[in-house]
């Protein structure tokens, strides 16, 4: 069967157990039950164990400690116009991230603006084929908390607002198209969203204490593979043994319930934020218990990655922000603690990529690399003063091809 009447015939289908038996249940949701997934459940021949990297250095010019080979420059400030000749000036609280190549060989850095009252937004970046910066513009604006996000298979931004009712916008990195609001994907505390590029499904987060995971199936997905999110099924996780259940929300646009509690027997996750894909497995991890998390997606397993609780070192604390390389390390970003980039291998180790000093008062978000992992974006979301106004964006660049 086709994958776009495999989708459809998914939402049809599940229509019947929305109009009834969910539709009157509700509740609190409860802990999930999972198991630790084993060091080798995520080993695979040829990916890197980043021990060549080496111990992180003191710190730059830009008060960023590095691994030997690798160095950091600044692409934008707060406040600053980043790009002489344009008149956008980089938005406050940078959070969520992403890179989007361009035809010319070029790429673009979307940003997240996490400020309130309507003044959220993203902003981009724009460099050309050799790194220079050449652009920075604004892609959406007048919303609100945009906190995290998460890149499309077909090339657009989903900027999530982290709000009571929040919404997913789908924004167009280059900013020719006007960005969308995707009430679809439901109203609730938005943090960031993955997408499996092989069924075309969405996963969310939800940033609170008893917040859900939740899965999103489009309507339909076009022959070049990008999905229609004005419409579909939203259903939120019910872990039980380690074995996750998909159940539907009767109201997406929780009119009068909130989506974490409408549907008895779901998950609650502690703050769930930053989220990735790789091969196979949505990876994402929880603030308010130091977790990363993995789900299989073809054996509906929920495993955890990393417990901060029962860790031998936890090195990682105030897991935020999450981005996958290419070999399937998972870079996690530290909201506050000693503001490190860290990095967990497919075998099971931890160790830092980098680590910003003198900025206790802020959080590391939006890690991103390029298509080339030549380069990787990331931003101290308040600077070294501690006020959304003083957010740095930073770029990386060093050996990170055939390791990361």
């Amino acid at each position: 069967m086709h994958r776009r009447s495999f989708l459809a015939l998914a939402v049809r289908s599940s229509q019947y157990l929305i109009a009834g038996a969910f539709l009157g249940a509700c509740g609190k949701p409860s802990p999930p039950s999972t198991i630790d997934m084993p060091p080798l459940e995520r080993e695979q021949p040829g990916r890197s164990d980043l021990a060549e990297l080496g111990p992180l250095q003191a710190p730059d010019g830009n008060g960023i400690r590095l691994p030997s080979g690798f160095s950091s420059r600044v692409v934008a400030v707060s406040g600053e116009a980043p790009v002489q000749l344009a008149s956008y000036r980089w938005h406050p609280a940078p959070d969520g991230g992403a890179v989007f190549s361009t035809e010319d060989g070029g790429w673009v850095y979307v940003s997240n603006s996490e400020m309130r009252h309507g003044n959220g937004g993203v902003g981009a970046l724009q460099f050309d084929g050799s790194g220079r910066l050449v652009n920075a513009y604004p892609i959406l604006g007048s919303t609100n908390r945009n906190c995290s996000g998460g890149a499309t298979p077909w090339q657009t931004w989903l900027s999530c607002e982290e709000v009571a009712r929040g919404q997913v916008w789908e924004c167009d990195p280059r900013g020719r198209t006007p960005a969308a609001a995707r009430p679809a994907l439901g109203r609730f505390w938005h943090e960031a969203v993955a997408v499996d590029p092989e069924s075309g499904q969405l996963y969310l987060t939800e940033d609170r204490g008893d917040g859900c995971l939740y899965r999103f199936t489009p309507r339909s997905v076009d022959s070049r593979g990008r999905a229609d999110l004005s419409s579909g099924l939203l259903e939120v996780a019910a872990s039980r043994d380690g074995i996750v259940s998909w159940l539907p929300v009767p109201d997406p646009s929780a009119a009068r319930t909130p989506t974490r509690y409408q549907v008895s027997g779901s998950s609650a996750f502690d703050r769930g934020e930053g989220m990735g894909y790789f091969d196979g497995t949505i990876y994402f991890t929880t603030t308010g218990d130091d977790r990363v998390w993995a789900y299989q997606i073809a054996t509906a397993r929920l495993y955890r990655v990393y417990d901060a609780a029962t860790a031998a070192t936890p090195l990682l604390r105030g897991a935020d922000n999450l981005a996958v390389g290419r070999s399937g390390d998972l870079l996690v970003a530290e909201d506050g603690d000693d503001m490190q980039l860290v990095v967990l291998t497919p075998g099971g180790s931890i160790r830092p990529l980098l680590q910003v000093s003198g900025h206790g008062a802020s959080e590391i978000t939006g890690p991103a690399f390029t298509s080339d992992h030549q380069r990787l974006y990331f931003s101290s979301q308040r600077g070294a003063a501690g006020r959304s106004d003083a957010g740095i964006t930073y770029e990386i660049s060093g050996p990170f091809a055939g390791r990361l």
